[in-house]
Formats: C-alpha cells, structure tokens, sequence
C-alpha cells in the first residue's frame, strides 16, 4: 500500500495536477465529491480520510453520522472533464473509533467487499466475474416540470423518425428500426467512440458500442467481463463518462429505463461466472446448455428471489414502464438457452469453458450498482447453499418465445413484479439471504425500504398528463 501512496503522490508532481477530487456514493447510487487543493494532499489523507456526514448521503445510522472516506489508490485517474487538471479517488467509508476505524456497514463500497468476502468464505468460489451491458439514450432536448399548474416532459433526437419533416435532410430512423444502424443515420457515433477511449484510458476495458433497437437515440456500451468489486466501481465511472461526454457533444445522455413512450427501454443486463482458484465453477460439458450443477443452483437462487431483487436491481418506479411484454425487456420468471423472453438468458456464442456463463436481463441502471452485485450474489450463493434447482421449481428451461403464449399458458407462468410497490413489499418479506455473514445490514434494508415507498408514494400524488387525455371529460 505505502509503495501505491508515494506513486499517486509522486504522479500528481509529475502531472501538474491541481485538485484532488474524492467521490462517495450515496444511498441511491449517485456520486457526490468532495475536493482539495493539490498542495494539501498528502500520505496522511490515506490514513486519515476525509469527514462527511453520512446522514447527507441518505445512510440512517446508528452511530454519529460523522464518518471519514478513505481514498483507495487503486482507483486514482485524472479527470477528462476537469478543466483544472484533477486526480480523482473513489474509497470506502469509515466510522470513527479508536483506537482503530472500522468499515461503515452500510456504505455501498463495503458491501460489496463484504459480499466478496461471504463468498469466498463458504468454499463455493473466490471470484465473481460480471458484465454490465449499459444501454442508454442521447437527447438533443430534453425538459420537465412538476407544478401545480403543469406538469409535462419534452424531448427530442434529431436523427428521430419524429423529425422526418423537421429535420429537412432525409436522415432519420424509422421508428424501432435502429439496430446497429450506420452512418449517416448514426450521428452520435464519434461521441461514443470518444466515451469508450476515456473508459479504457481509465482502465475499464470496453468490448464494443453500437446503436441499439429504439430510433429515437438509443445506444449501448458492452465492458470486458470484470472482477465485481471493481466492477461495481467501473460502472460508476463508465456512468459519468456518459454523462458528462454527452453533455461536451451538446447533448443529455439518461440510462433511465424508460424515457420514450413506445420505445424500447433501456436495461443493465448483468453476465455472471464464478471462479475457483482461476477456472469456472459455472462450466460442464454435460449440462444444460454446458451449464453445471452450481450454476444452475445459483440461478435458482435468483429465480427463487427475484421479486425482492427488482426492489434492489430496478429501484424506481420507472423501472416498470420497461419491464412490460412486447419488447425484448424480460416479464417472465425463467431461464432458457438464447431466450431474450426469460429473465435469465444462457448466451449461446459463449462456447469456451471459462466463458459459459448466463446474463440476468431484469436490472437497469437507476440502480446503486454495489447494492445490485452483491444483492445478485448473495442470492446466488443462497440457491447454492440450499440446492435450487430451476428446472425442479417448474422454472424452464423456456426454449421458445414466452410472448406468443396463449393466456392460458401465459397465466400459468410466475411474472415478475408490475410496481416498484410490489417489488418493495417482496424485499420486506423475503431477505434473509442478503443479511447471511453480515453482508448487508439490516437497519439498511429497512431504511432502503422507507426511502423508496416514499418515492412511491410521491409520484403517485402527481396528475398525470395521460389521465388527462383519459379522464378530463368524463
């Protein structure tokens, strides 16, 4: 550690950096920073971190709320966006005690350390290996407003089929027709390419980009399959790279599940493999689709939990929007082989041992990604533990589209939960599995809870405009 602390010092002299920039996350997965001048920087912030108050970032806890974060090196990297040159440093927050300081239980950072621990402590595996697919939209405009007296949204993409006439140049998307379309149609393309250089300049390798289903500006960013705990800290950081490449390009990027009426939504779906001692637990050339014995236990895991997971994986009422039949969003509870339906989906093009593995499709990105990895493990390792077996529950194999089912058979099938209402009461009765080794507290479950019901009922104190259109001249 000492030997990381004098490089990080010895590059901020080199560089000529300015500022040093410490991001901490908050209980619903969102940065905040706090910053210092490069001349007050030293091997003694490593060791005595830097005081926030953790009841500010959403965190109810039971000690005093003054807490200190103490910045990792491993995540070091200067900030493109920063026009006065700054080093930033994610961490793990910590409670004051003496004579030593101990983890803050609840900070997202530590239970994703704390579930990688639980893991490796039962035997099962040592590594978790994921892959977030990060789908997105691109505005050139977008705005809303909550007043008494209106309330409405307004966005808009240029290269839209809306803008057909608008647009006065003939280069616009057919509506649902945007799949790894080209230019001239695809005008972002130089703004993605700049984001994902920024993501492997910063260490996080990118698999490729390309524009997804929806015209009106949708796209996607695939990652190389990566170490959780890093993982968890690379979405953040892809998410912000995002964010702040689109707003350099002139337009507004959101990874909200659901933002265009009729168009597709956008998911986090979330490729998993466990390893033991550098090979996968997860393979067997006899199994179901060359998935072993654990994998599928470990699917059922996720399958026997997933309506308390949506609470954790889809955590905004928003969320629902997308999880309806007639996209490729998943409804069902289910797993088959290249079933885009189910909400657990084996990929078939994964052939080589070290690569089979299966991808749950239900997440988006309005989640705390520390909370949703370890939440997708620890479930996991609970259907491992206690031998779930998919197949046994009646959950599939579902080889075959599950949206052209009659309603007879459609009404025979689990569906996932239709509101983050629904999802929020699955959480409250059923998460033992996230408490087993401590790995998430309780009083944060309970608290999580508390939050997300009055988001709840918030929004549905607000008049929609669609009741308007529905019910004004009744």
């Amino acid at each position: 550690m000492k030997e990381k602390i004098q490089k990080i010092v010895k590059l901020i002299k080199e560089e000529g950096v300015k500022m040093v920039d410490f991001k901490m996350v908050d209980i619903n997965g969102q940065f905040r920073h706090v910053t210092i001048p490069a001349t007050h920087f030293n091997e003694e912030v490593f060791v005595n971190g830097i005081g926030f108050d953790a009841s500010n970032y959403g965190y109810a806890v039971v000690e005093k709320s003054d807490m200190v974060f103490i910045p990792d090196p491993d995540t070091a990297m200067i900030d493109p966006f920063c026009e006065i040159k700054t080093l930033s440093m994610s961490g793990n927050a910590m409670i004051i005690d003496s004579p030593k300081n101990r983890p803050l239980a609840q900070y997202p950072r530590n239970i994703v350390l704390a579930a990688e621990k639980y893991m490796k402590d039962s035997g099962i595996a040592d590594t978790m290996l994921i892959l977030p697919e990060f789908e997105f939209y691109l505005f050139d405009n977008v705005g809303w407003e909550v007043k008494p007296n209106s309330v409405g949204m307004y966005l808009d993409a240029n290269q839209s089929y809306w803008n057909s006439l608008e647009q006065g140049k003939g280069v616009v998307v057919p509506k649902q027709k945007a799949y790894h379309i080209a230019k001239p149609f695809d005008t972002s393309y130089e703004c993605r390419s700049e984001m994902c250089l920024l993501m492997e300049q910063a260490g996080i390798p990118v698999k490729y980009h390309h524009p997804e289903v929806a015209a009106s500006g949708q796209f996607e960013i695939e990652p190389q399959l990566g170490k959780m705990s890093e993982m968890a800290d690379a979405t953040m950081t892809i998410k912000y790279i995002i964010k702040n490449t689109a707003q350099k390009y002139g337009k507004s990027a959101t990874l909200m599940p659901k933002p265009v009426y009729g168009e597709a939504g956008s998911g986090m779906h979330v490729h998993m493999i466990l390893l033991k001692n550098g090979e996968s637990v997860f393979s067997d050339d006899e199994g179901y689709s060359h998935l072993s014995k654990t994998a599928h236990y470990f699917m059922g895991g996720l399958l026997k939990h997933i309506s308390s997971l949506c609470a954790i994986t889809n955590p905004s009422t928003n969320s629902f929007k997308r999880l309806v039949p007639g996209f490729e969003a998943p409804v069902t509870v289910g797993y088959a082989t290249s079933n885009r339906s189910a909400v657990i989906r084996i990929p078939a093009y994964a052939k080589q041992p070290n690569e089979r593995r299966f991808e749950l499709r239900n997440p988006d990105a309005t989640c705390n990604p520390y909370f949703c990895y370890a939440a997708i493990l620890m479930a996991g390792l609970d259907g491992i533990k206690n031998k779930i077996d998919p197949k046994a529950n009646g959950w599939g194999p579902y080889d075959f589209n599950l949206y052209n089912l009659s309603d007879e058979e459609k009404s025979k099938l689990k569906g996932l939960p239709t509101s983050l209402e629904e999802a929020l009461n699955a959480l409250e009765a059923d998460h033992d599995y996230l408490l087993e080794g401590g790995v998430f507290p309780e009083v944060l479950i309970n608290n999580f809870i508390k939050t997300k019901r009055a988001e709840c009922r918030q929004i549905a104190e607000i008049p929609h405009p669609g009741e308007f259109e529905k019910y004004y001249n009744l």
